[in-house]
């Protein structure tokens, strides 16, 4: 089950920190994290879902994905990998996109950093780090439904860890 979770926004530092316990390995929770079919099951909140259109877990490699509404309409994120240390971090700069992967100019960025490490009853705890540019993104993050689309997300992924 997930547990102590925290959402931190620090607008002075301009960024987000969120941490979360998984009673589940690190190798489940990583594979989680890494395998597209598996991000699929809990990243997006209900009643949203997501669908990866490109995926090169490499450094230099792009992540773009669109998250689907209800409606149909899609929102597309890229994600550029600048990190990867397996069972480690994972870190990337993420940014609005098209379907093609072209940068939306003007949306906000991110420097995001997904760290990993085992408790000590053999579960996992991921910590995130998201860095702004500036005050007025982490703001708008922050008061968006940001936390608590975090929150579903990370349910659905302690539901799904029961299951691989």
């Amino acid at each position: 089950m997930t547990s102590n979770f925290t959402f931190e926004p620090n607008y002075a530092e301009k960024l987000i920190y969120l941490s979360c316990e998984f009673s589940a390995p690190i190798e489940k929770v990583w594979k989680a994290f890494t395998v597209p079919e598996l991000i699929e099951k809990w990243l997006a909140p209900k009643p949203f879902t997501l669908e990866t259109v490109k995926f090169d877990f490499t450094v230099g490699g792009i992540w773009l994905y669109a998250m689907v509404i209800t409606d149909g309409k899609r929102g597309y994120t890229r994600i550029e990998f600048t990190e990867i240390v397996h069972e480690s971090v994972i870190a990337g700069i993420y940014m609005f996109s098209d379907e093609h992967g072209s940068v939306v100019e003007g949306a906000p960025r991110s420097l995001t950093t997904t760290k990993f490490s085992k408790t000590e009853s053999n579960g996992t705890k991921v910590e995130v780090t998201k860095a702004f540019s500036d005050e007025e993104t982490v703001k708008r993050f922050a008061e968006m439904g940001f936390k608590e689309g975090t929150l579903m997300g990370y349910e659905q992924l302690d539901a799904l860890l029961k299951e691989i």
